[in-house]
């Protein structure tokens, strides 16, 4: 028997992590998580990867040679999705379609992301990952199709997650900010209630996950924060120095107050048992992560 030496050893328990959706705030989270250091990440933005072209996607994957891929890329624009349903379809079903004709030729694992807009919010309490589906607009709908799509392949782990917000990108923190700096009063929904999931926490549960995804029991499960909060109250919270020190109003608006062109789930509350149970991995309350979060976003600039 030859002698394993160190470099043999690294060779040996080394991965290529494939993160898509690398320019966005989820998977600009991903990049800069803290993973073994003998990962190799590959982050491929929209320019990389146009998951818009899903006939390119599998041959563009696999010439990367991944041993992981996590898909954090997603057509988001709720509004944009219901006068352009094809291109999120495109994007947040085919292409993901694709994603899982490429791991299952070469074996390995796919973490796949899709969100609390595949339920219809009219539940009272939590949602669960067996409670019936039933999307209220386009967005919803092709992120259902994803999630079907990912279901297809036996490597598959899907996580739902909602109302995601970090330093990095566009999201509510950052726009509550912006706002504030303009207006002494701000209108925000306070009868719309989810549970705002911190990037920096969801990647960090990622890097758990990716650990020994074997341990999963079933295909897709909830991650998101324990604690629940209208918009009204995550806004609140976001500004509460400037509300303390009376620079800025925050009032309470009912949906009927504030239309938008697509309906949005009245509750979002997702239950994230299931993967403590099988991980040991539960997100912290989002109270907990905001200041930090809240922080970065100040010292690093609102634009």
């Amino acid at each position: 028997m030859g002698i394993i030496t160190l470099s043999d050893m690294i060779q040996r328990t080394s991965r290529r992590i494939l993160i898509t959706g690398a320019t966005g705030q989820l998977g600009r989270e991903l990049l800069r998580a803290k993973w073994p250091k003998t990962d190799q990440l590959i982050g491929f933005g929209r320019t990389d990867l146009d998951l818009g072209d899903p006939g390119s996607v599998r041959q563009q994957v696999l010439d990367a040679s991944p041993d992981l891929i996590i898909n954090a890329a997603a057509f988001t624009g709720v509004d944009a999705a219901e006068t352009d349903e094809a291109t999120a379809h495109r994007v947040n079903a085919d292409s993901v379609g694709e994603l899982v004709k490429a791991a299952s030729s070469k074996g390995i694992t796919l973490i796949h992301f899709s969100t609390d807009y595949v339920f219809d919010g009219s539940n009272s309490d939590w949602y669960y990952e067996e409670d019936r589906v039933s999307p209220l607009g386009a967005y919803g709908r092709t992120k259902r199709a994803g999630e079907e799509a990912a279901a297809s392949y036996e490597n598959a782990l899907t996580l739902r997650t909602s109302w995601v917000y970090g330093a990095l990108g566009n999201n509510f923190v950052r726009t509550m900010l912006r706002l504030a700096d303009g207006r002494d009063s701000i209108g925000v929904v306070a009868d719309q209630i989810g549970c705002p999931s911190a990037t920096v926490d969801l990647a960090k549960a990622v890097v758990d996950i990716a650990s020994d995804s074997s341990r999963s029991t079933q295909p897709l499960y909830h991650l998101a924060s324990p604690e629940p909060a209208s918009w009204f109250q995550f806004a609140r919270a976001i500004l509460e120095e400037k509300i303390d020190n009376g620079r800025v109003q925050v009032n309470p608006l009912t949906t009927a107050e504030f239309p938008t062109p697509t309906a949005r789930p009245a509750n979002s509350r997702l239950d994230s048992t299931a993967i403590n149970r099988d991980f040991g991995i539960g997100l912290p309350r989002w109270t907990t992560t905001l200041p930090t979060v809240r922080d970065e976003i100040l010292r690093t600039g609102l634009s």
